[in-house]
């Protein structure tokens, strides 16, 4: 595939690929995307009524949405 290249161990298994970003970009940003989202999965979150409180107790606007 062109802007694809795989880096092999001596027994030919895949173990890297390289991307031409200038060809490949936006792929690359969709898999980062993903990389991190896994990464933070188990974080913990807030929800959508917990965020408006914290802005309405900081004094920001409402105005953006939220």
């Amino acid at each position: 595939m062109k802007g694809i290249q795989f880096v092999v161990d001596d027994k030919g298994g895949k173990t890297a690929v390289l991307i031409d970003l200038q060809e490949h970009g936006e792929l690359w940003e969709d898999f980062y995307d993903c990389l991190i989202a896994r990464a933070r999965a188990d974080e913990p979150r807030e929800t959508l009524t917990e965020v408006r409180g914290n802005l309405h107790r900081r004094g920001k606007p409402q105005g953006s949405g939220l």
